[in-house]
């Protein structure tokens, strides 16, 4: 029997695409990526951001390209996977200033651990009763809408006296700049320091000095703006570009902000706003506008980060006994809350929150806020399970 070549072309075709979509997974969607550019990139723009994707998420570095000799990470990805939150793994360990205004004790080994060393030489160690503060890698979208805020729009928000009588008085801190800081015009100097915004304790003013310590204390290795050697204390020739160091942070600045998933479903809605009754939305601010920025894209813009990024008593039990900058060891930065939802994405499939990963669920982190959340915890555990549930699924959410 002669069977017609045109019918059996057909069939292998349609066998074919049927068995494609079984086989090819489906692409996830854009809410549930923390990566790519904000939109309204130039083409030169687009350019610059993907060169500083290779650097951020590719590159790795070895012995033979400038890592260590000793380090606690071999790439900027390997900490922040899909630009997301870190895991207990690549916890970052700071020690050696336990006051307030005072730099750290270079001669302990602080201000970081480096915990990890190439072969032939032995990794850190923390002498013994010495403080020290764990620090879980953050997500790094949206940080760009962040740095272009101007700090008056941030003490705006502080309330360090509690003049209104809310229990909340979030303060700035005040670090000191290093010599490669240059302010813009939004900067505003108190004796001779300025305010920080990133970080745990908000010790970074801006993404440059992020990226720069980074570069240095979690990897070992120098640049024209950090040219000391982590190991020995000695100035070294840079290992990493200055056009690398800057297509980083133009990376940073230009990543998307994290896209909220159902926000209308009517438990959503429902914890939104009692997010906002029970207070929590007084230190998580949820909306603001950034000003004018030399990147367009990032000009005049309302997002929806929900932070103050100010410095708060966050109570006894999350006092580590060490500090940054001007904050006390019992006070952290308000952390944004957006993509809070995708945080196991990129932590193994579970939770890892508050500064060092400790809290294993949304929940269990609410529960060991104190001091100015006190109250808010407080509130969140008279509620009904059905409220609290709502709260949870908002948070999961953003």
């Amino acid at each position: 029997m002669t069977i017609n070549l045109n019918i059996l072309s057909l069939a292998f075709i349609l066998l074919l695409c049927f068995s494609c979509e079984d086989i090819i997974p489906e692409a996830p969607k854009e809410s549930e990526l923390l990566d790519g550019p904000i939109e309204g990139l130039s083409n030169a723009e687009q350019a610059q951001f993907l060169e500083g994707d290779i650097a951020f998420s590719d590159e790795v570095f070895f012995a033979g390209n400038g890592l260590g000799p000793l380090f606690v990470a071999t790439s900027c990805g390997s900490c922040h996977a899909g630009d997301g939150k870190g895991h207990p793994f690549t916890t970052l360990t700071r020690f050696g200033q336990t006051q307030p205004d005072t730099p750290p004790d270079l001669s302990i080994g602080g201000p970081q651990l480096q915990n990890r060393a190439i072969p032939g030489h032995e990794p850190e160690t923390i002498p013994e009763g010495v403080p020290f503060m764990k620090f879980t890698p953050p997500a790094v979208t949206g940080l760009g809408l962040l740095a272009a805020l101007t700090d008056q729009q941030i003490l705006d928000m502080a309330d360090p006296a509690d003049l209104d009588g809310d229990g909340i008085s979030g303060v700035p801190n005040y670090v000191t700049p290093p010599d490669f800081f240059i302010p813009q015009w939004f900067h505003q100097s108190l004796n001779g320091k300025y305010i920080g915004r990133f970080g745990k304790k908000a010790a970074a003013i801006d993404l440059l000095q992020q990226t720069v310590g980074a570069y240095n204390q979690d990897i070992g290795v120098t640049s024209i703006f950090e040219p000391i050697d982590v190991s020995t204390g000695l100035t070294t020739d840079p290992e990493v570009s200055d056009q690398t160091i800057r297509d980083v942070v133009f990376y940073l600045r230009t990543l998307k902000t994290p896209i909220q998933r159902t926000p209308d479903a009517s438990q959503v809605v429902q914890g939104k706003q009692l997010f906002s009754t029970i207070q929590c939305a007084s230190c998580h601010i949820p909306e603001w506008t950034s000003p004018q920025s030399d990147i367009e894209a990032l000009s005049n813009k309302t997002f929806y980060p929900y932070t103050d990024l100010l410095l708060h008593d966050m109570g006894p039990g999350l006092d580590d006994g060490a500090t940054e900058g001007s904050a006390e060891t019992y006070e952290w930065r308000t952390p944004p809350l957006w993509g809070l939802g995708l945080s196991p994405n990129s932590q193994g499939g579970e939770f890892f929150l508050l500064h060092d990963g400790r809290a294993l669920s949304i929940e269990e982190a609410i529960l060991l806020h104190g001091g100015e959340a006190q109250n808010s915890r407080d509130r969140f555990q008279e509620l009904t399970e059905s409220e609290k549930g709502a709260i949870l699924k908002f948070l999961e959410s953003l």
